[in-house]
């Protein structure tokens, strides 16, 4: 008798523990919940952490994340631009859940879903701002422009299942493979055409900066020569007016000086040979230096 007292025992408090154990459950602060009886929501949305109680058996608790969660496109889009331009484009979408029970009604909590629901949304909105924009202008002149817009017109359809989109990145903006290379063959004959005409004027610039050296050169050469006989002049003048101060003092000697410098100019080596009458006045001064002018006198 006492060991059926003490199974029955045990087997309620069993039955107390297993019961109490599922009518607890724990919400973390990055999470919401949700109670649902019968498949039904049963009551408000719980957003604050900690121990929640439910009823076992006849409820149960699901969970949804609070946190952004990130959207990463494993394919690349194509869109077409204003121009008729085909780019391809990679993105990224932040996202979070604001309304988990409108969530849950509308993709039953399923995330793929949800993914789903997003990417188009997303695609659909980067499809009519390209279309109304420039390669120019969402590689980087209205980018942020187009992702604001585009990111207005997402969140609409977004709220319809209860999440909101943070933001949307461009990763990657470029032309399909199979024109990026005519574009970058147009780019290269550009970028050479531009080089070519920097060169011509570069050689245009040296030729006129050369020809200016010149004829600089040659006004300062033309002034330097003209200086140079200028003072050679003055260097003459001073020279002949010297000759004829000491010419006019003593002619004599100045006779015998200029004949020395004749000499001397005449005999610079060794080697030296002139042919001269020996009568002529050239030797006046060899022959007789001092008589020379005795016999004057």
């Amino acid at each position: 008798m006492h060991e059926r007292f003490s199974l029955l025992i045990g087997a309620i408090l069993l039955l107390a523990i297993v019961t109490l154990s599922s009518s607890i459950f724990i919400v973390d602060q990055r999470q919401y919940a949700i109670v649902f009886q019968f498949g039904e929501v049963k009551g408000e949305v719980i957003n604050e952490p900690g121990l929640h109680f439910k009823l076992p058996l006849i409820q149960n608790a699901r969970v949804f994340e609070r946190r952004i969660l990130t959207i990463d496109t494993s394919e690349s889009q194509r869109f077409l631009t204003s121009e008729k331009q085909n780019v391809v484009v990679d993105y990224f979408i932040k996202w979070r859940i604001v309304d988990p029970k409108l969530y849950y009604e509308s993709v039953e909590g399923e995330e793929s879903r949800a993914v789903i629901r997003l990417n188009q949304a997303v695609n659909a909105g980067l499809r009519e701002e390209f279309g109304k924009h420039t390669v120019e202008d969402v590689v980087s002149g209205k980018r942020t422009e187009i992702m604001v817009q585009m990111s207005k017109r997402a969140n609409r359809d977004a709220k319809d299942i209860g999440v909101e989109i943070v933001d949307v990145r461009l990763k990657r903006v470029e032309y399909p493979s199979e024109i990026s290379s005519n574009v970058y063959q147009r780019m290269e004959a550009e970028r050479k055409r531009v080089a070519n005409e920097r060169r011509s004027m570069g050689a245009a610039d040296s030729e006129r900066i050369r020809a200016e050296a010149d004829r600089r050169r040659e006004e300062i050469l033309a002034k330097a020569y003209g200086q140079a006989q200028r003072i050679k002049g003055e260097g003459d003048a001073q020279a002949s007016a010297i000759y004829s101060a000491a010419y006019g003092r003593d002619p004599e000697f100045y006779t015998f000086y200029r004949s020395l410098e004749a000499y001397r100019e005449s005999f610079t080596g060794k080697e030296d040979v002139m042919v001269v009458d020996p009568s002529s006045d050239f030797f006046k001064y060899l022959k007789a230096p001092r008589g020379a002018r005795l016999g004057q006198n």
